[in-house]
């Protein structure tokens, strides 16, 4: 789209005066600017992306980098990107874009509305085209609504609109921002089996309290649970629940792995933590011609504990 023509035309079909707009964000991508007296929050339409979300009288609750790329065909380092319809690289090829491709595809806005105490819900949608057949040969359809509160809602429905089945995995893969991550903890998940990607997918047990001490990327299987990032530092703790997930992924790069990445930051790794809600590996859903599955995240500020 043309920008200022098509960020106009969004505008008047869906801005809300007073709480929620359409404007020009980084890059020159179109951005939903929402605010109400229960939280700020901002969505990119390129990939669906939540980059902001203030609960009032809280501070930030998700990391972007300062480094990240806002360019056409690349992923925003931050904030809650849409991993579908793999996660991490493709098994079966490895020139295929990481984390799938819907997070650097424009979605299309299909509307926002008021809800419920003073919230607002923004949902986007997209679908299968020449584009994602180059790499996955289904034919689907993906809503997510966004409901911006006290809370964050985030809803993500697949459709598989076609004529045979289809297994896909999906996560969204949110980038907490804490104080400290060496200070911080993921409460929930003692005594959960889970997947240790830094050492060849070798199943291990978590006792406790997860720390980050070093390079961390853990896949929790049959976890179903609340988790909360317990934020000494920044004196939160962040609760996340879910239903339509039994995965939950917690990650981060540690200097070693940020090292790498040209789009994160110097240290900017202390400063973030991924703790998320997902669908992989053996938890992969499967769905036939006609089906369609419903995965939900709220994630909320509960403070102190």
């Amino acid at each position: 789209m043309e920008n200022k023509a098509g960020i106009a035309g969004l505008n008047e079909r869906f801005a809300i005066p007073g709480v929620a707009q359409v404007v020009s964000g980084n890059g020159g991508f179109p951005r939903i600017a929402i605010e109400t007296s229960a939280a700020t929050a901002e969505i990119y339409l390129y990939g669906a992306q939540v980059t902001s979300w203030k609960p009032a009288g809280a501070d930030e609750v998700l990391f972007v980098s300062d480094k990240s790329y806002w360019e056409t065909g690349r992923a925003i380092r931050g904030g809650i990107p849409v991993c579908f319809p793999w996660f991490r690289a493709k098994a079966d090829d490895p020139h295929a874009p990481s984390h799938g491709f819907v997070r650097t595809k424009e979605w299309q806005l299909e509307s926002i509305s008021r809800e419920d105490g003073d919230s607002v819900c923004a949902c986007l949608s997209t679908a299968s085209d020449e584009s994602t057949r180059r790499w996955w040969p289904f034919d689907f359809r993906l809503e997510y609504c966004i409901t911006i509160g006290k809370s964050l809602r985030l809803q993500l429905k697949m459709m598989n609109s076609g004529q045979s089945a289809l297994r896909f995995e999906e996560a969204l893969h949110t980038y907490f921002k804490v104080g400290d991550v060496e200070q911080a903890r993921v409460r929930g998940l003692d005594g959960a089996a889970f997947l240790d990607n830094r050492d060849g997918n070798s199943e291990k047990e978590q006792s406790s309290d997860l720390t980050i001490s070093r390079q961390t990327d853990n896949a929790y299987m049959n976890a179903t649970g609340v988790i909360e990032i317990v934020d000494p530092v920044l004196r939160r703790n962040l609760k996340t629940e879910k239903l339509g997930s039994t995965s939950t992924i917690v990650w981060n790069p540690w200097t070693d792995g940020a090292s790498s990445m040209a789009d994160l930051g110097e240290d900017e790794w202390r400063r973030m933590l991924c703790a998320e809600g997902a669908n992989i590996l053996s938890s992969a859903i499967t769905l036939d011609s006609g089906q369609s599955h419903a995965m939900t995240i709220t994630i909320s500020n509960v403070g102190e504990s």
